[in-house]
């Protein structure tokens, strides 16, 4: 069975690439780091280092790698021939595959009724729709028609740690044990690939929230409170008693607006909660506060991390939601010179007021009462720094 997976990153060697060895495929890897490729295509195998205790370790092998800039037409013809197409690129980057992806499946066409399934397995809601449509407005109509009938587009939700690092072997990859993923089942054509660790739901929304809101949201509170107290590092971060109650306490509101929206059970959830402040506190991943916190603006916008829990736990529960709201004062706070995001938010900040910043960035009405709390959550932390 051959996969072609698009990025041959840290993410994509020490996630995806790994559990696709592990399911008996050979992982065709395409990008544009041409270190990286003739690396991969030299020694056809690298090592996935897990960060815990023991360090243990395993090789995967059966890879080799294709230049998209340098050989498009080698990508074309292993999408022709694969059995599955994942992506872990970035969502940015999305856009840009879209045109090789086209006519790689249109040479798929010209040679085979047999269907496929393209996972975008991106940290982001609806990857693969995102992609699907950008992918579509290179299509004519009766080739939409045509994708329609052979071509899967199930959306994913993923979730692993892997850390900045810098190894001496430089397809090495360090990641923490903990992972998820989970797939559409409803969007699959033909047969469920099949995949050792993939989780296949009827329904995905509830789980990409409860990722978002719990992992990504507590992930950028460790960053914004561990910044205004002085800590360098997440895990180090998680060690202050004050901060880690904070976190948990997002958390737990987070947590009940999505058992009462979703149907979660309550003691499950929080089981999970537990497990991902776990996660945060491993000495064994160093991630610096500052590269967690980095793009203040996005992670404040409306549907992101921070405010869209907050707002969701004040119409789901009827409260106002204390830590959520002294979270978003902190990403306010976050005053960092060397994010280009956050001197844009300072900037805003005192040149025309609090009030103006938090509805430019997180679109609330400033005639709420969240949008009153944060004023007053961030007026209380300023004044306590």
């Amino acid at each position: 069975m051959l996969a072609v997976h698009f990025g041959a990153g840290n993410i994509g060697r020490g996630f995806i690439g790994n559990l696709l060895y592990h399911s008996g495929y050979e992982t065709c890897f395409v990008d544009v780091n041409g270190e990286i490729v003739d690396l991969i295509n030299e020694k056809k195998e690298y090592r996935v280092v897990l960060a815990e205790l023991e360090q243990s370790e395993v090789s995967v092998k059966n890879v080799r790698a294709i230049n998209s800039a340098l050989n498009p037409e080698q990508v074309i013809d292993a999408i022709a021939e694969a059995d599955l197409v994942t992506t872990a690129i970035g969502p940015n980057i999305l856009p840009f595959i879209a045109n090789l992806l086209a006519e790689g499946l249109r040479k798929r066409l010209e040679k085979t009724d047999k269907p496929l399934n393209i996972i975008a397995c991106e940290n982001m809601i609806g990857g693969t729709s995102f992609l699907k449509e950008k992918l579509y407005e290179k299509l004519t109509t009766e080739e939409k028609a045509q994708f329609d009938q052979h071509f899967g587009f199930p959306d994913s939700a993923v979730d692993r740690i892997v850390p900045n690092q810098v190894n001496e072997d430089k397809l090495m990859v360090k990641v923490e044990p903990f992972y998820e993923w989970v797939v559409e089942e409803t969007k699959i054509v033909g047969e469920k690939p099949v995949i050792k660790g993939i989780t296949y739901v009827q329904e995905l929304v509830p789980y990409i929230e409860r990722k978002l809101f719990t992992v990504n949201t507590g992930h950028a509170l460790a960053a914004y409170f561990g910044y205004y107290y002085g800590m360098e590092t997440i895990n180090s971060t998680m060690e202050n008693r004050q901060v880690s109650e904070l976190v948990e306490g997002a958390l737990k509101e987070s947590g009940a607006f999505l058992v009462k929206k979703y149907g979660f059970d309550k003691e499950e959830h929080h089981k999970y909660i537990q497990k991902i402040i776990g996660r945060f506190s491993n000495s064994y991943i160093v991630d610096e506060v500052t590269r967690v916190a980095r793009s203040p603006i996005r992670k404040l916008g409306p549907n992101d991390r921070l405010v869209s829990p907050a707002r969701q736990y004040a119409e789901v529960i009827g409260e106002e939601p204390t830590y959520l709201m002294k979270g978003i004062a902190a990403a306010l706070l976050y005053d960092f010179q060397g994010d280009e995001e956050a001197v844009q938010v300072q900037t805003v900040i005192q040149q025309q007021g609090l009030e103006a910043a938090i509805e430019k960035f997180t679109q609330l009405d400033p005639t709420s009462p969240l949008f009153t709390g944060i004023v007053e959550q961030y007026n209380q932390l300023k004044s306590n720094k």
